[in-house]
């Protein structure tokens, strides 16, 4: 889930944290020290998400886990994560679902500037590795990720891809086939996107389609011939509509955006907590989190009902 690549699809946001823009810049030299508190557990906390349908959904879920552990939650959301990581640092957010390279990247940036190189990459432990090193010194403790990743994909239309046999990016390199990719025009710099697609898979790219990222435009394109590739995410819950599918990145050329729980230590990094949102690491996949969206985007459920739903069906909610 490249940044630069604006991937996410946020909507308005539903509440607004008002103190955070005149009095969060993270923990202050009076509570610097309580960074290397113990682990607290209050009984109340604060769950928040980032405006956009997947975020409000996993919010969801960790706020129904939490309450049947015992506690009492609210949820909040506060789209710009200048503004709510911050927050969670000073534990007015107790919990945000985060993405594990992208989270890694942010962090790093804002602590060693715009320039450092990136710490995330398609190696899920050693970008796990490096959040932790970013996030510890902060008062935060990231929780293990399970088996769901949001991460940059790419498809073509379902024709295209019995026409040339193509399951994998790998099957599109080999082909030789001519590819115009709608995309956002930051895709001709990033190395996860045209470079990437280029150097990895061989891949004959003439041209982005600047139409942005998984948008209706770009989607349109592919599925009429202007285009013979959008680049998505692997959580679209849209591309049946489309007629298009998915090619496998079989060589991990985008970094480990795992969905990770992230907690402010001194309140909510208790094993209870642990163990609450830990159940979600066995169940849920990257496919149940695209048809949770799908309901939302699609059929206009309600977040809540969809993770109700969800948790229950899986046996994780009385």
């Amino acid at each position: 889930m490249d940044a630069g690549l604006a991937m996410r699809r946020r909507t308005a946001a539903v509440a607004v944290l008002l103190t955070l823009t005149a009095c969060t810049t993270g923990p202050s030299l009076e509570t610097r020290g309580e960074v290397t508190a113990p682990p607290g557990d209050s009984r109340h906390l604060t769950i928040g998400s980032a405006g956009f349908t997947e975020s409000d959904l996993l919010a969801q879920l960790y706020a129904q886990l939490l309450n049947q552990a015992g506690y009492q939650t609210s949820l909040i959301t506060v789209a710009n994560r200048e503004l709510y990581e911050p927050a969670l640092e000073s534990g007015q957010i107790d919990v945000v679902p985060e993405y594990a390279a992208t989270f890694a990247d942010w962090l790093n940036a804002r602590t060693n500037g715009a320039d450092a190189p990136p710490v995330g990459s398609p190696d899920l432990a050693a970008t796990m590795k490096a959040l932790r090193r970013l996030t510890t010194p902060r008062g935060l403790t990231v929780l293990d990720p399970g088996r769901a990743v949001d991460q940059n994909a790419f498809a073509v239309t379902a024709a295209y891809a019995r026409r040339h046999h193509l399951r994998t990016l790998s099957d599109l390199g080999a082909s030789g086939l001519k590819v115009r990719l709608a995309a956002g025009d930051e895709c001709v710099q990033r190395p996860y996107c045209e470079p990437g697609l280029k150097k990895v898979y061989g891949i004959d790219i003439t041209g982005v389609d600047p139409k942005g990222v998984g948008t209706t435009q770009a989607k349109l394109a592919v599925q009429h011939g202007q285009d013979q590739m959008v680049l998505t995410t692997t959580t679209d819950a849209t591309l049946d509509r489309f007629g298009l599918v998915l090619l496998a990145d079989d060589r991990h050329l985008q970094n480990a955006d795992y969905v990770v729980p992230v907690v402010n230590r001194s309140r909510a990094g208790s094993e209870r907590v642990t163990k609450a949102l830990g159940r979600l690491n066995d169940v849920l996949t990257t496919a149940d989190l695209a048809a949770m969206n799908q309901q939302v985007d699609s059929w206009r459920r309600l977040p809540q009902d969809v993770a109700r739903t969800y948790l229950r069906d899986r046996g994780l909610l009385k």
